[in-house]
């Protein structure tokens, strides 16, 4: 017991539950949305039927509200803080969140728009949780082992999937689909997240990097007394001192990082791709539409919405497999195997969901077909946990200096939320018109992202921020960005004599200069 009154008071541990349970809100949508798509009394409401784009339209446009809410809590970090950036995207997020509930609740006229309203707030509320928390995290965790702490804390992210389905699940058989409080609950209850996390936040400290950058040592001091104990907290202040004196000589704009001229251009595609390629896996359709994917498969909707759960509770347990081998075999090795093993399971789930589309032609009993090929979509579904989730987050924070890092967020979540909006908006009618061949679709993206980051991205991994722009200097000095080519294929792996840990590298501090 005294050990974990100890964790709850520790700064460090507040900080990651913290940061774990915000990143919940990310998961927590997609499970939602995943049965009240399905909902009759929620698609009359809206005035819609189950194969009108307008399901997968008000879906995305949510992600177009994390595209810009990125940008401007990105910019509100910046400026006033961390904690206050928080703050408001949380209040966003809860404002958002109560506007999808009401939409349509005793009355009809304007409903579709109320849900579409709400969900772009809402969006723009989560965009710029997911934009700002991993800076808040990253600069108050100096300890080694990034790729471990954010592969955990985006378990979570799982767990909100989770839950979001369990409720749906639970309100749509107690209540039926025709029931209106069966859809109503489920986005309801989703303001636990906001609640708590807005009660609690004030327990937390400012960002002590964002202190020195705007010249409140005081305050800088007074954080990291809070989080290091007052024996650390004079030499931590020193670093930070040090590390903004060497960083303000070289301060980054998104000029910088958006022009092909520009300073951070490489860095910066290596991040967008990130984001694309992990869209491509398709697991934003997944994650979303999984009981009409089980359906191709050949099961009623009931089963379906069950193994859907069965996939999301599978999807959690694997996820341990992220973080327990990011650090032996490193990012790029999990992405690319990530990629084409996924691509496999897409090739095999097309071939399974054709027979099951035409099990009476061929004589083949239903089950047959749709048992084996649901083990196939758990297991590429873990694939994609392990291999591609936390990733693409986690590579911004290892190759943009401090003074950059939040605007690498910022473009980090714009291209996540753009990519998403796109596949959530064309994977309801990729169903309706491409039936089972869409898996066909999914296996050739698959292996489009498995083979640009084996080309394209290093291995960020193991190393220092310094060791990691190395790469992009020798990159623009030898004048390629294949990863073979640069240093004779040095950033192909983790560093020489450190896989199976990978962690010397990252005790590098994030706070300074050299240890992004």
């Amino acid at each position: 017991m005294d050990y974990i009154a100890n964790f709850i008071r520790d700064k460090k541990s507040e900080v990651v539950i913290f940061s774990s349970t915000a990143i919940a809100l990310y998961g927590y949508d997609q499970g939602m949305m995943s049965l009240i798509n399905t909902n009759y009394d929620y698609l009359d409401t809206m005035g819609i039927s189950k194969e009108d784009p307008l399901v997968g339209i008000i879906v995305s446009v949510y992600y177009l509200g994390c595209a810009v809410g990125a940008v401007l809590a990105s910019y509100l970090g910046d400026m006033r803080g961390r904690k206050p950036s928080i703050f408001v995207c949380l209040a966003v997020t809860s404002l958002g969140n109560l506007i999808m509930f009401i939409a349509g609740l005793g009355f009809s006229t304007g409903a579709r728009t109320l849900m579409l309203v709400g969900r772009i707030v809402m969006g723009l509320g989560v965009g710029g949780i997911d934009a700002v928390i991993p800076t808040y995290s990253s600069e108050l965790n100096e300890e080694g082992g990034r790729g471990k702490a954010l592969a955990q804390e985006f378990q979570s992210n799982i767990f909100g999937l989770n839950m979001a389905f369990a409720i749906n699940l639970a309100v749509t058989n107690g209540l039926g689909k025709g029931n209106q409080w069966a859809w109503r609950i489920p986005i309801i209850a989703m303001q636990v997240y906001p609640v708590l996390l807005l009660s609690f936040i004030y327990r937390l400290p400012e960002s002590p990097r964002w202190c020195i950058f705007h010249d409140r040592e005081d305050d800088a001091h007074i954080a990291l007394t809070e989080i290091y104990g007052e024996d650390e907290a004079s030499g931590k202040l020193d670093e930070l001192k040090k590390a903004h004196e060497e960083e303000t000589s070289h301060s980054i704009g998104y000029s910088d990082m958006v022009s092909p001229s520009g300073k951070q251009f490489h860095e910066t595609m290596v991040t967008v791709m990130g984001q694309v390629n992990q869209a491509l896996t398709g697991y934003g359709a997944v994650s979303v539409y999984g009981p009409q994917i089980f359906q191709l498969l050949g099961f009623d909707v009931s089963t379906a919405e069950y193994l859907t759960q069965g996939n999301y509770i599978s999807y959690f347990f694997l996820m341990t497999f992220a973080w327990l081998l990011i650090e032996r075999v490193g990012r790029r090795f999990l992405m690319v195997t990530g990629a084409f093993g996924i691509a496999i399971c897409f090739a095999i789930l097309t071939v399974f969901g054709g027979l099951a589309q035409n099990d009476r032609r061929f004589g083949i009993p239903n089950l047959a077909v749709s048992i084996p090929g649901s083990i196939v979509l758990y297991v590429a579904t873990g694939l994609f946990g392990i291999g591609w989730l936390a990733q693409v987050w986690l590579i911004p924070t290892e190759i943009f200096p401090s003074t950059s890092r939040a605007q690498g967020a910022a473009v980090s979540v714009v291209i996540w939320g753009l990519a998403n909006f796109a596949v959530t908006l064309l994977t309801p009618i990729g169903f309706n018109n491409l039936n089972y061949w869409l898996f066909l679709v999914f296996t050739f993206t698959n292996l489009f992202a498995g083979w640009w980051t084996w080309a394209y991205s290093p291995e960020t991994g193991g190393r220092s921020f310094e060791d990691n722009q190395a790469f992009f200097a020798d990159s623009k000095e030898q004048n390629t960005w294949l990863v073979s080519r640069v240093n004779k294929g040095e950033f192909r792996h983790l560093p020489r004599g450190k896989e199976g840990d990978g962690v010397e590298g990252e005790r590098q501090p994030l706070l300074a200069a050299d240890g992004a």
